[in-house]
């Protein structure tokens, strides 16, 4: 066992005392010990319930024969974190995770590990860990929030919620509605209801093969979790009986796997950023022209929030994630030989799984779209690429030319879109905001539900080198790269300048000429960084472009 380099021989007498300064037995001492990597914490609505989850885990770790030993892992609420400094660190929380879990796993020597993630960032960092120390590893994830309801019984989401700040600043709701929003929006523990980031990593964590059936659905306030959470702390130790390792699940194929679940799901854009970094830890590389080929071939078989009015707690109710990829096999679209968390491979976890809802997720003979939900656009505005959740745009805006509107920060284009000085057809760009240049690539959630709440979202459309929450509806197109504080084609995109958006072609094209590009480049400075002390400073010298995964270097 791992942790025979803290606990075996008279040369670990030392480490051994302070083992029982902690109050193990040698009863204890003599079983595996399992790390429960928990991210509980009492700032994040989805995190607030993760005590009674990793008590949980610790249960079935012990029924099955383990000793388990928690430890924390840091977590950020990215709506809380939204719309001011604080949402610069978010996106490099994600590296912070994966890398003082490395430390805490190195420096203790377990021999396996159960992570209790629940929302944005935390779950890809984890994850990330998983992929790098490469022990038995297994994820029990906290679980979705439950859906919320207005006074007059309509379902909502938090999406719904930032929408009507755009609606209250276009007069079109009143006070007292928006205090119905705030009080009914959020109305349980969990990751907030819809198809955002936090669900959309949890679900994917299912379809890579790393966590068990209802892991990315079973909603957080139900007693279900807490069986769930029970089961995983069971079968971490199979897993280190077996030695079944995170690199024997998260191959290519899972990958390509979970691309295609993602594109089924309609999963946030974020997935573009987190499953590339994963892959990297795994020693794979992917691709964003490998996802639109994935993209092209599988069909859209979901519309949760914010693409719909349907939300977490049906999709579950429908079959979660597993009946979804049942589906998928109908066509031959995934690898069913690939291993997972089960013990089993994928084609033996699906046997016997049924859909139980064709409303929720779709047949795959009657999807919403032949395409998946994501798409990945390229042109001389973004010759690396750049990406927007096509299941969430209206159909009107897939395909759209207007002048840009240029903004050098979030703050700005804020203020304009408040002030009514974006109209129909505009093109909003909003640049300096990605991974080096924000720094720390902040998610665009207030203008672009600013856009849809004051009516604008059949109409405008977004470009920026930033990102999007898994909330965003609307013709919004994020990690443009190369990004505008790299000296990508955006740093030079002036107002007035004439955008063409296409996204059923996968194009999106700045009517410039390229004599006219060059001279404006020739003329172009790179900004004076914006954060120059501190982690975000040196995060900036370090991360990669968002094509890349905005992974950290280390030249």
């Amino acid at each position: 066992m791992y942790s025979d380099q803290i606990k075996k021989g008279v040369e670990r007498t030392p480490n051994r005392s302070l083992l029982y300064a902690l109050g193990y037995t040698d009863e204890e001492l003599s079983r595996p010990l399992v790390g429960v990597v928990c991210s509980h914490n009492e700032i994040v609505p989805g995190h607030m319930h993760l005590d009674k989850i990793a008590e949980a885990v610790k249960a079935g770790v012990r029924a099955a024969g383990g000793t388990p030993i928690m430890f924390p892992a840091i977590a950020v609420c990215d709506g809380i974190a939204m719309g001011h400094v604080g949402m610069k660190y978010s996106l490099v929380t994600r590296d912070l995770i994966a890398d003082s879990t490395e430390a805490m796993v190195m420096a203790h020597q377990f021999d396996g590990l159960v992570m209790i993630p629940n929302c944005d960032k935390n779950v890809p960092g984890l994850l990330m860990a998983a992929a790098r120390l490469n022990i038995p590893t297994i994820f029990c994830s906290g679980g979705p929030m439950l859906a919320g309801h207005l006074k007059d019984g309509t379902r909502t989401c938090l999406s719904h919620m930032f929408e009507a700040v755009g609606a209250y600043k276009a007069g079109t709701i009143d006070e007292e509605q928006v205090k119905d929003y705030t009080e009914n929006a959020c109305p349980s523990c969990g990751s907030c209801s819809g198809m955002y980031t936090a669900n959309s990593m949890n679900c994917l964590t299912e379809a890579i093969g790393m966590a068990l059936s209802g892991n990315g659905t079973v909603p957080a306030p139900l007693s279900a979790r807490i069986r769930l959470a029970k089961h995983a702390g069971m079968k971490i130790m199979e897993l280190i009986e077996k030695n079944i390792r995170p690199r024997d699940i998260m191959t290519e194929a899972a990958f390509h796997n979970a691309e295609t679940v993602d594109m089924a799901l309609g999963c946030s854009t974020n997935t573009m950023l987190h499953l590339p970094a994963i892959a990297h830890e795994a020693g794979v590389e992917i691709s964003l022209d490998m996802s639109n080929e994935i993209s092209k071939r599988t069909p859209n078989l979901c519309h949760l929030a914010p693409a719909g009015n349907t939300y977490m707690e049906d999709l579950d109710r429908a079959g979660g994630v597993w009946a979804v990829m049942k589906e998928l096999t109908k066509k031959d679209l995934l690898d069913t030989t690939v291993m997972t968390v089960t013990g089993k491979t994928l084609g033996e976890n699906l046997v016997g799984v049924t859909n139980r809802d064709p409303e929720i997720i779709r047949p795959i003979e009657n999807p919403y779209s032949e395409n998946g939900g994501i798409a990945v656009l390229k042109g001389n505005l973004a010759p690396d690429g750049c990406v927007v959740k096509q299941a969430a745009v209206a159909p009107e805006m897939m395909v759209h030319e207007g002048p840009a509107r240029v903004f050098d920060s979030e703050d700005e284009a804020i203020a304009a879109i408040y002030a009514g000085k974006i109209v129909a057809g505009d093109v909003v760009v909003i640049r300096y905001e990605g991974p080096k240049g924000g720094p720390g690539m902040r998610e665009m959630l207030n203008p672009t539900s600013a856009i849809c709440g004051m009516g604008l979202g059949e109409s405008v459309a977004l470009i920026t080198d930033g990102r999007f929450s898994g909330a965003t509806r609307g013709a919004s197109i994020g990690h443009v790269s190369p990004e505008a504080a790299a000296g990508g084609n955006i740093a030079l995109v002036r107002e007035g300048d004439v955008i063409s958006i296409n996204i059923k072609e996968c194009s999106v094209t700045l009517q410039v000429s390229d004599q006219e590009l060059a001279a404006r480049r020739a003329a172009w400075r790179a900004p004076e960084p914006k954060v120059k002390t501190g982690y975000l400073a040196r995060y900036a010298k370090l991360v990669s472009s968002a094509d890349k995964g905005a992974v950290l270097t280390t030249e």
